[in-house]
């Protein structure tokens, strides 16, 4: 028989959490991030054995009562009917005793990898809507959690470790080549902690001014203030901001290497052998094709001086449960395209998750229309938005994995509040976007 209570040794339900696959938005540190929700810890227990880990949030929102939220669901078995359909019963009856709207979760179970059906998806989607559960199917009013999430496999299908080189094998050409060539180009990589953050604010400035660029992230980025700090602060020592920074002045003296060695070979070109002069000729127009792209990042670059470190991007990424997770990340507009200083930062973090023992580096969501039910009720094919086809296509080209989740289902305590919160929490949301770029 199974049974479950709040948790009070959090210790205890984070080590369950890490040991069966949780994520970071579903752990203890998560409450010293959404300090605007009440959490509550539940654990669930057969005889003396914990077998069950949910964290459930607390809202209050005007006209809409009281909303439960368990980010990514329970951390259970969902091949296990039984432990289900009783975690639901208990749920049931704590939303009825408490008052509470609706009992939302997002399951981390693929519906989908790569337009490729998956069983196990279909099969907990019916086994969830059989117990009550209704799914969220208006993807254009989601509050929470996206359906998509890109993922690079960190590891073979034996489980053994991949290398950063076995994993840049398969990405495209246009990835590898920016790779190579990154530092190059004038760029140098930071990564900070907590510690450096706090010590140098101008850390989370230039990152800030970076994702101000990038636009699609900036409002959520800057909500609640120190928000990306509270995160770092919250999961230091497994997180950390990685920064690309451009200077003219490196980039000069990289310039002057490429010519001196362009001038060693010209010198060495009349009366070299056959094979001796191609090697020679490709020195040169290597050069040559470099040196074009040069003067066009000095032109792009021209406000700065030599002397200026420009950030030219950032990512916030949290390593946790064997998951390797990219909050957010941009790049700026200046010399974006003569630098491709996105692929470099992603290439780095897509390092420090295999460093740091990872199965998984996720490289985040991308937003999609809003599909049509399938006859079976499950969502249909999910296709990212125009603005977000470029994301999307870019993600891609690391040869990461799309995975399309089964969505948001609901547990409904009360209709009318329930109906409430869905039709008016859309406006809500526009209207406070809308007013924060105009007080801006």
């Amino acid at each position: 028989m199974y049974t479950f209570k709040i948790e009070s040794d959090l210790a205890a339900f984070d080590a369950f959490l890490e040991s069966n696959g949780g994520q970071y938005i579903q752990c203890s540190r998560w409450q010293s991030v959404k300090t605007t929700w009440k959490c509550t810890f539940y654990s669930g227990f057969d005889g003396n054995g914990r077998v069950l880990a949910a964290l459930v949030m607390e809202r209050s929102l005007p006209a809409a009562g009281k909303i439960w939220y368990a980010p990514a669901g329970p951390v259970c078995d969902y091949d296990n009917t039984a432990l289900l359909s009783a975690f639901t019963d208990f749920m049931h009856a704590q939303v009825k005793a408490h008052g509470i709207t609706a009992f939302i979760m997002d399951p981390p179970i693929s519906l989908r990898i790569n337009g490729e059906e998956q069983d196990k998806g279909h099969a907990l989607h019916k086994t969830l809507t059989d117990l009550g559960y209704v799914l969220n199917a208006n993807l254009a009013d989601y509050t929470y959690k996206q359906p998509v999430q890109l993922f690079i496999p960190l590891k073979d299908a034996n489980g053994a470790p991949l290398t950063a080189q076995q994993i840049l094998k398969k990405c495209d050409k246009g990835v590898r080549y920016s790779i190579r060539l990154g530092e190059s180009r004038g760029l140098t990589a930071k990564t900070c902690t907590y510690k450096d953050v706090a010590a140098d604010p101008k850390l989370m400035d230039d990152f800030i001014s970076v994702m101000r660029d990038t636009s699609e992230r900036d409002d959520f980025v800057e909500r609640d203030g120190e928000y990306c700090t509270k995160l770092l602060q919250a999961f230091d020592g497994c997180s950390d901001l990685k920064l690309i920074y451009y200077s003219k002045e490196k980039d000069r003296a990289l310039e002057a290497e490429r010519q001196k060695k362009k001038a060693d070979a010209l010198a060495q070109l009349p009366g070299a052998h056959e094979k001796k002069a191609r090697q020679l000729q490709e020195i040169i127009d290597s050069t040559d094709k470099q040196s074009e792209h040069f003067e066009k990042r000095m032109a792009e670059a021209n406000a700065y001086t030599d002397a200026d470190e420009i950030c030219v991007a950032g990512g916030l990424s949290i390593y946790y449960s064997g998951m390797g997770s990219c909050l957010f990340g941009g790049t700026k507009n200046v010399i974006r395209n003569e630098t491709r200083s996105s692929h470099y930062l992603n290439y780095l973090r897509l390092c420090e998750s295999i460093e740091r023992g990872c199965s998984i580096h996720d490289l985040g969501y991308v937003i999609v229309h809003s599909p049509a039910l399938q006859s079976d009720g499950t969502l249909g094919a999910l296709v990212p938005q125009d603005n977000f086809k470029g994301i999307y296509d870019f993600k891609k080209s690391f040869s990461a994995d799309y995975h399309e989740f089964i969505g948001e289902y609901v547990l409904i305590g009360n209709r009318m509040k329930y109906f409430a919160y869905a039709s008016l929490m859309p406006k809500a949301k526009k209207a406070k976007i809308k007013l924060i770029k105009k007080l801006r």
